[in-house]
């Protein structure tokens, strides 16, 4: 039996990618750091640097600006937060269990000290327009993936026929992003019992029903 080689040349090359791919996570997520904690017209990329513990000359290597470090930093963040939305329309649990998780997922985000996120939901719109577009991109493919959950619920005869799936996805992502940001501004907020409240609200509305016996 021919014994298989590994050709180092070829491995080479992915490995220096996988290497850079790290590092420059690692520089966008001081960047987050810093501009969560300074904001994008207060921080330089003298602070971005310092934060890595590099040479300021050296973060050109992975931004080119402050700009795109901010792009970037804002991508990074609405990514992640996007894809936990996909997983969760993906599974194969109850429409209430999905929406549930949808809740617990937007404002456990607030509370998660996740930098990237909190940099994008403050301070993306100080990106001109076409540095905004992939956020754009996801900013609907979430809402979609909401609005496609709810359309499964009324399929499933768990949300009553004929309603607004559109405005009702507005609707919630508009609750949840103002529980969320009373969830940064007051650390005496219990997280659990918001998103109870939430879920409650938007699962259960605010009329007494009738239930039929």
């Amino acid at each position: 039996m021919r014994r298989m080689t590994t050709n180092a040349s070829q491995t080479e090359p992915a490995r220096s990618g996988n290497r850079y791919a790290r590092k420059k996570a690692t520089a966008i997520e001081a960047a987050a750091a810093v501009f969560a904690a300074k904001g994008f017209h207060g921080a330089t990329t003298q602070d971005i640097a310092a934060e890595m513990g590099i040479k300021q000359g050296s973060l050109y290597y992975y931004f080119k600006s402050k700009e795109q470090a901010l792009q970037l930093v804002c991508e990074y963040g609405f990514e992640n937060y996007v894809q936990r939305m996909e997983k969760i329309c993906s599974s194969a649990s109850p429409f209430e269990a999905r929406l549930l998780a949808i809740i617990t997922s937007h404002l456990s985000s607030y509370r998660q000290k996740n930098n990237a996120l909190k940099v994008h939901n403050d301070q993306r719109l100080y990106l001109p327009k076409q540095r905004r577009a992939l956020l754009k991109e996801l900013g609907t493919r979430y809402r979609q993936l909401l609005e496609q959950t709810l359309h499964e619920g009324v399929r499933e005869g768990s949300v009553r026929p004929g309603i607004d799936t559109h405005f009702i996805a507005y609707s919630i992502i508009g609750i949840c992003n103002a529980w969320g940001a009373n969830l940064v501004r007051d650390d005496d907020l219990d997280l659990y019992e918001t998103i109870e409240q939430c879920a409650e609200l938007i699962l259960r509305g605010t009329l007494q029903t009738t239930e039929n016996s």
